[in-house]
């Protein structure tokens, strides 16, 4: 892992996400490219009334100056740090910055649920999500010396995950992490018998050419399912795939996606189909 993008709003929320970035720069010798987009839009650039070009340079100015205070800290010592400051708040353009920097994954801040209602759905987070090409990892609180020894990554075992799992497999590797595949086992129509989930579970596997080990966890809906297994064996890391633009929403039936992301304890790693 030789390069990591940390989008930065100057919140909690971001410096948590920083600080996880930092941990696993730290043991994987990598870059962190730190993004801050400001709000400019194109109107007030290149307007010639009421905004002068000399007032865009003193917005560009005093956000490298708070950006620089922002990353005086002592845990980001000995890291490789490169900002980058973007004039527009465009989140296709994260895709450009990975893509130009070769950059390995995304790692984020999001506020979670407050219990009243879902501030992931809409949120900057879900977002980079939808346009992310590569890993994305949402942090939802501090994490103080961050290690990923359980990895759950949970799916349907439907073939247009496999590049999915493919790449948690390799994530999991690289981190010298523990990957605990999960299938969900809910009440109703899409029940299956223990030998008809095996039998799916074993296909998807043959077509991975991966002799993984699965779990088959039996619960009242696949959101508390892949929660409750991933506390029952102290997962520090849960992966989902997602088809990017069309949501988390649209790998899980309804808003599963986006309801693993909001409830969970820990960190959530989506992968794009």
């Amino acid at each position: 892992m030789k390069t990591i993008i940390v989008p930065v709003d100057f919140s909690e929320q971001s410096e948590y996400a920083l600080k996880v970035a930092a941990s696993l720069a730290k043991k994987q010798q990598s870059e962190i490219l730190v993004l801050h987009m400001l709000e400019l839009n194109e109107a007030m650039i290149t307007s010639s009334e009421g905004f002068h070009p000399e007032q865009t340079v003193f917005l560009l100015k005093l956000a490298e100056k708070r950006l620089s205070e922002f990353l005086d800290k002592d845990y980001l010592k000995g890291i490789k740090l490169t900002p980058v400051i973007k004039h527009f708040k465009v989140f296709g353009e994260v895709n450009e910055i990975a893509e130009k920097h070769n950059a390995d994954m995304i790692i984020m801040g999001s506020h979670g649920s407050d219990g009243l209602r879902e501030i992931f759905v809409g949120s900057n987070a879900e977002k980079v999500v939808r346009h992310s090409e590569i890993p994305v990892l949402v942090v939802k609180s501090e994490l103080p010396g961050f290690k990923i020894d359980n990895f759950v990554f949970a799916c349907n075992f439907k073939s247009e995950s496999l590049s999915a799992f493919q790449k948690a497999r390799d994530f999991a590797s690289k981190l010298g992490a523990k990957l605990h595949m999960v299938y969900i086992n809910t009440p109703g129509d899409d029940f299956l018998s223990t030998n008809d989930a095996y039998e799916k579970i074993n296909k998807y596997l043959e077509m991975a050419g991966a002799g993984q080990e699965v779990t088959i966890y039996n619960d009242y809906s696949v959101e508390k399912g892949v929660l409750n297994f991933s506390e029952s064996i102290n997962a520090d890391l849960i992966g989902i795939p997602t088809h990017g633009r069309k949501g988390l929403s649209h790998f899980f039936m309804g808003s599963i996606g986006e309801d693993i992301t909001n409830h969970s304890k820990v960190p959530v790693i989506t992968f794009k189909i």
